[in-house]
């Protein structure tokens, strides 16, 4: 069975992080409110980091064909799409509701954590 394309992806969703980060920074700073500033940036800070986390399983992957780092690579995945994208959304179209997706995606990073520590520790 392949193994998912998870450093792939991370560095393909660190790419956009880096470019929604700058167009946040230079192309956005005279378009939204500071509080609507601070929303993106909280979207780009969760998406990088979470990016490179997804590089970090898609690495452990490669000497681990683990079924829990499978699917903390897909919960990683899921939730930097639903948090860090509810609040790229929210930001820019100032649709409130959208903050109440945002927690999703929260509980979807709390999950995918839990499962890389569990395979990390279930390893040895």
């Amino acid at each position: 069975m392949q193994k998912p394309p998870f450093i792939a992806l991370g560095a393909l969703l660190a790419f956009l992080a880096v470019a929604l980060g700058a167009f946040g920074a230079h192309g956005l700073k005279n378009t939204l409110t500071p509080e609507q500033l601070s929303v993106y940036h909280t979207a780009v800070d969760y998406h990088m980091w979470h990016s490179l986390g997804l590089i970090v399983i898609g690495i452990c992957l490669q000497h681990n064909s683990s079924s829990l780092l499978k699917k903390s690579g897909w919960f990683m995945f899921a939730g930097i799409s639903i948090f860090s994208g509810s609040l790229y959304a929210l930001s820019l179209s100032g649709i409130k509701i959208l903050g109440a997706i945002t927690p999703i995606g929260g509980v979807l990073f709390l999950i995918a954590w839990l499962l890389f520590a569990y395979a990390s520790l279930k390893q040895n």
